[in-house]
């Protein structure tokens, strides 16, 4: 028969000599604040167990507010909440919901690039290292700079830690949260967890069921409403894809007789995708401007030339 009290001792005794050997572990570097505008959220193994730590992002995406097309209210929404986080003033943090390509993220780096020199920073997070939240407001508490935690792609299952993890960082915990750190999320869900058909049957009485089932449904929504501003995103009519196409184009070189000649091109690129998004006008233009781009000499040819 075991002892439960033995038990229990052994338990305290491994919790503080675990608590002894944390201690003795030397700090995680310090970041290198000027390396760069963006960070990611490391875990890597050392020989001293796993540490997480600020990975500058040295080359970012170079996308502008600019490039963002036929989004303009979303746009208008989010850079004026990060402006007013970049000035000082009272903001909120940001749930980015709805149809895959449509510039969530982009819009999110392009706030990033317009406001770097002002002093906002964005820091990535992935979805399984939201657990370190904490450790990461503490981190950047004392600094000067405004810092944005984003998260892409953001959804969750059942039971997953970084769902609480979350929840308790947006407004749960009891130390207040700090004023230079905001979170913005973006996801395909606008509740960030599924949702079932059997949640609905469930609020029918049933024999064995929960006494509560509409608390279920509260506990799923809970978490999308601690971010105070939510923006959505929707997909685009074939006017808007074709618009966004011609302005990758224009930014490659392209003139406006070669825009006008790829828009069945375009059409038919869309159409094997399977969707008329931002990205896939993107993705598009790359392949048109290189397959039509004017052919380059070889560095041999061009010698030969000049001699």
């Amino acid at each position: 028969m075991i002892d439960l009290s033995a038990f229990q001792r052994l338990v305290e005794s491994a919790q503080q000599l675990v608590e002894r050997v944390d201690a003795l572990l030397p700090a995680p570097p310090a970041p290198d604040w000027g390396a760069a505008h963006a960070f990611r959220w490391r875990r890597r193994a050392t020989v001293f167990g796993v540490q997480a730590v600020l990975q500058p992002v040295r080359h970012v995406s170079p996308i502008r507010l600019s490039d963002l097309k036929r989004v303009d209210e979303q746009k208008r929404a989010i850079e004026r909440n990060t402006r007013q986080f970049v000035d000082g003033l009272p903001a909120n943090n940001v749930l980015l919901t709805g149809s895959r390509g449509t510039g969530k993220s982009s819009l999110i780096k392009a706030c990033l690039n317009a406001y770097a020199r002002r002093g906002l920073r964005l820091i990535e997070v992935d979805k399984d290292d939201l657990v370190d939240l904490p450790d990461i407001v503490d981190l950047v508490a004392g600094r000067p700079e405004r810092f944005i935690v984003f998260c892409d792609d953001l959804s969750f299952e059942e039971g997953e830690p970084g769902y609480k993890a979350l929840k308790v960082a947006l407004d749960g915990s009891v130390a207040a949260q700090s004023d230079n750190v905001l979170i913005y999320a973006t996801s395909n869900r606008r509740h960030l967890m599924p949702e079932y058909m059997r949640e609905n049957l469930d609020a029918k009485h049933q024999e064995d069921g929960e006494i509560h089932p509409g608390e279920t449904v509260e506990e799923k929504i809970s978490l999308s409403e601690r971010f105070g501003l939510w923006v959505s995103f929707y997909p685009f009519r074939q006017d808007d894809y074709l618009g966004i196409v011609a302005h990758w184009l224009s930014s490659f070189g392209c003139g406006e007789g070669e825009i006008e000649s790829a828009r069945p091109e375009a059409l038919r690129f869309a159409l094997g995708r399977g969707s008329r998004s931002g990205r896939v006008a993107w993705q598009f233009a790359k392949d048109w401007a290189g397959r039509h781009a004017p052919a380059k000499p070889a560095a041999g040819t061009r010698r030969r030339a000049r001699g």
